[in-house]
């Protein structure tokens, strides 16, 4: 029985009764509930009297939709890497690291994400995406606690290992999954996808912040994460969208091992990597120059990278309709363009509060990029959506990983604006490789063929 107020049943009296018919015919008495005595309530107990009382539409009850399933596991991605970001400072006084010693343990966590990401294409192949993607978010949520615990150097090094390679893996899965969804829906939704992995980040981070002030240990903290997440992922893993016809068609006929990717998505992967580049950049480089050129304090120097990261996720979120509007070429251009801009204005105006908007422009400009090449990438003629992404991820995420000492390296010789001027030079690429984003159509008689692709894809109001 729905006991919230029902301010549009018959007026209240103060001690009177209205009466009005029911469903069925059925006159029963009325007035709000929050006037009804509990001996009035005992007496309502035929169902038209019920039926007054239900006169609220019923809230619809949460239903999992493949859409809703891979943006969960979006979230659960950015949310347990800020977790375990969160918390470097204290696993870091856990094993007694130099800054220079926690550098290269933090290269194994690389190295494990690196190693895996080219191979979860083969596995995807082979086992499926649901699979995969179900496999490797409940491989993070276990490796996550295993960060914490009180273990040696070495072993804690392979633990990160383990960590990086579980994340990668998961990274390529998941982003399958998303394509899958996105083209059985016909409509984009990769950015907003992508924006839900930056709110995980968020959230992470500010509740390993939380975590850290209230004086819980790492493990406490990744033990609890993980238990939460582990959970999300069992339920939203029987939901994802699995594997249709055109991907088990190109698995069949796909060769065993490593495929030599085309020119034509290496082009393709180029967008990511300048992308990724500048995001590398801007994560480790921007607070530095509000600090040591723009002489901030550390407050405003950390706001450098949060208005980069807010404004990139809040673009995402509205990312899908800029690309139905504009296509993906003249989106990718005009973000390229939009990084450029921004970032000149952060480094030709000497203003602390010019460099804050060019960040934010930055973050603006590469929002769609990234979600714009994953989708590509899964759309690519001739190949499984697992192993083209596959290539792209791995070569951006090298591109990430690049990118911050190629610009400490050029920093010693021409100092950290002019470095910061490659960014630049890397959006304009972009620019002019964005042609390479045109949707491409495989021949008719490939699994790729439109007639098949329609005649074997889920129905839409099934995905959500």
């Amino acid at each position: 029985m729905n006991l919230a107020p029902a301010p549009f049943l018959a007026p209240a009296f103060a001690g009177g009764w209205t009466r009005r018919p029911a469903a069925g015919g059925v006159t029963c008495p009325t007035r709000p509930v929050s006037n009804f005595s509990p001996d009035d309530l005992s007496s309502l107990n035929d169902a038209g009297a019920r039926a007054v009382l239900l006169d609220y539409p019923p809230v619809p009850a949460f239903r999992w939709t493949a859409r809703r399933a891979v943006a969960a596991l979006f979230f659960l991605n950015g949310a347990i890497t800020a977790a375990w970001i969160s918390r470097i400072p204290a696993i870091q006084a856990q094993h007694a690291f130099t800054p220079g010693e926690l550098g290269l343990a933090l290269l194994a966590l690389a190295a494990g994400a690196v190693t895996a990401m080219p191979l979860c294409g083969g596995w995807i192949t082979r086992w499926g995406g649901r699979f995969c993607t179900r496999t490797a978010a409940l491989g993070l949520c276990a490796a996550l606690p295993l960060l914490a615990l009180p273990v040696g150097r070495w072993t804690f090094v392979a633990l990160l290992f383990l960590f990086g390679a579980v994340h990668g893996a998961l990274d390529v899965a998941m982003n399958e999954q998303a394509v899958v969804t996105e083209r059985r829906q016909g409509r984009p939704i990769m950015s907003s996808l992508h924006a839900l992995f930056s709110a995980g980040g968020l959230a992470g981070a500010a509740t390993g912040g939380m975590m850290a002030a209230g004086g819980f240990r790492p493990l406490v903290h990744f033990a609890l994460a993980a238990t939460a997440f582990a959970l999300l992922a069992l339920a939203a893993g029987s939901h994802l969208p699995g594997t249709d016809f055109t991907e088990r068609a190109l698995a069949a006929e796909a060769k065993p091992g490593l495929a030599r990717p085309s020119r034509a998505l290496l082009t393709l992967a180029a967008i990511g990597l300048c992308s990724m580049i500048g995001e590398g950049a801007m994560a480790d480089w921007s607070a530095l120059f509000l600090r040591d050129v723009r002489l901030t304090g550390e407050g405003m120097a950390a706001a450098g990278y949060a208005a980069f990261s807010v404004a990139m996720m809040l673009a995402r979120f509205g990312g899908d309709r800029v690309i139905s509007r504009l296509g993906p070429v003249q989106t990718a251009r005009l973000g390229g363009l939009t990084a450029a801009a921004g970032l000149l204005l952060a480094l030709l105006v000497p203003s602390s509060m010019a460099a804050l908007a060019g960040f934010a422009g930055v973050g603006l400009g590469f929002a769609t990029l990234v979600p714009l090449v994953f989708s590509a990438a899964g759309r690519f003629p001739g190949m499984t959506p697992g192993a083209a992404l596959a290539t792209v991820t791995t070569l951006g995420y090298l591109g990430f990983l690049a990118g911050p000492p190629i610009i400490g390296f050029v920093a010693e010789g021409i100092g950290l604006p002019g470095a910061l001027g490659l960014i630049v030079l890397t959006s304009l690429a972009s620019v002019v490789l964005a042609p390479a984003l045109e949707p491409r159509l495989a021949p008719a008689d490939t699994p790729f063929s439109p007639t098949l692709k329609l005649s074997y894809a889920t129905p839409r109001e099934n995905l959500g």
